[in-house]
């Protein structure tokens, strides 16, 4: 029974986070934002409400900071492996030489702030006592340090102009109603987010598997949903740039998630009561991160295996990699 719920709790994330894309497309459109902002902030937010509702409810509703933590260092990978599946459906050219440049900032950005992340981890109680209330100095610095790289990303592309009517797809829709349905299809992935992670807690119990290991694998897939329908939309649309930056600015963004997560984790600070294994997912993504830095620096014009660049396969291997060894140390 609790796999048919996990089942219909991925079903309306879809759905509704497929919403939730098409409805920001159209704010963003109207409001005449760049494609790389776009996708930074208003894809990564929308497409991450299922990481905030699942971080958050599993600290809150099932006290769980493994389940937190897990999912959020868990979507990161999943995106980046979103990210090797984007290059293999896109033909002939590797998709990192089709984009701005302007990522390699944002890809180092993600690396530092994963790294801080997983650095706290492997801390553990050792900065325990460096907080401000339960609150942990780490998730505020990693917050901060978004908010700093996300300024700096957005400042080239403010001054663009918004679409003429002419070659606007939406000039006929009211931005009221997409206002309106952007909520309802936010509810919606919410409420999923907080069914989910109970979820998770369950399938922990009938698995015997870790709650870092579920939290990680199974909740991390299901709130990445979102990031692989908008962005698989976007490649259909040619809008790379778009795609790449909602992965980039998604996995900065669930780290981000750590300092609300953190507010509401009232023991201690979230960082320091998470298990240490969880520095295998922190690791993992921050060679994966590098791989992508390193495919942005040599834009290679044709594929190395026809169908993967050579960082997809990469990065496909250290995916599984570090889930592998998530698992085999959950098991021990």
């Amino acid at each position: 029974m609790v796999w048919i719920e996990f089942l219909l709790c991925l079903v309306i994330i879809l759905f509704a986070g497929t919403r939730l894309a098409r409805y920001g497309d159209i704010i963003a459109e109207k409001t005449g934002l760049g494609g790389i902002w776009v996708g930074l902030v208003l894809l990564a937010a929308i497409t991450s409400v299922p990481e905030i509702a699942t971080g958050i409810s599993s600290v809150a509703l099932v006290g769980s900071a493994d389940l937190a933590v897990g999912t959020l260092f868990g979507s990161n990978l999943f995106n980046l492996a979103i990210l090797a599946l984007l290059d293999a459906f896109h033909p002939y050219t590797p998709i990192l030489s089709l984009v701005s440049s302007r990522h390699r900032l944002l890809t180092g950005g993600v690396i530092v702030i994963i790294a801080v992340a997983g650095a706290s981890v492997l801390a553990g109680e050792a900065l325990s006592g460096i907080s401000l209330g339960w609150v942990g100095i780490p998730s505020i610095a990693i917050l901060l340090f978004y908010l700093l790289v996300v300024r700096r990303m957005s400042r080239p592309e403010r001054n663009e102009p918004p679409p003429s009517a002419a070659s606007s797809r939406y000039q006929k829709v009211s931005i009221r109603a997409v206002w309106i349905k952007f909520a309802l299809a936010a509810a919606a992935v919410i409420g999923a987010g907080i069914w989910v992670s109970f979820l998770g807690d369950e399938i922990a119990q009938v698995t015997g598997w870790s709650t870092s290991f579920v939290g990680s694998l199974f909740l991390a897939i299901s709130t990445s949903m979102p990031e692989l329908v908008v962005t698989f939309a976007a490649l259909r649309l040619g809008a790379i740039d778009m795609a790449v930056a909602d992965i980039l600015g998604s996995n900065m963004f669930n780290m981000a998630i750590i300092f609300p997560v953190d507010l509401f984790y009232t023991r201690e600070a979230v960082l320091s009561a998470a298990s240490s294994v969880h520095v295998i997912t922190a690791a993992a993504g921050v060679a994966m991160s590098l791989l992508v830095i390193m495919g942005l620096y040599f834009r290679q014009k044709r594929k190395t295996f026809i169908i993967f660049s050579w960082y997809g396969i990469a990065l496909i291997v250290l995916y599984l990699a570090g889930f592998y060894l998530l698992f085999s140390a959950g098991m021990d």
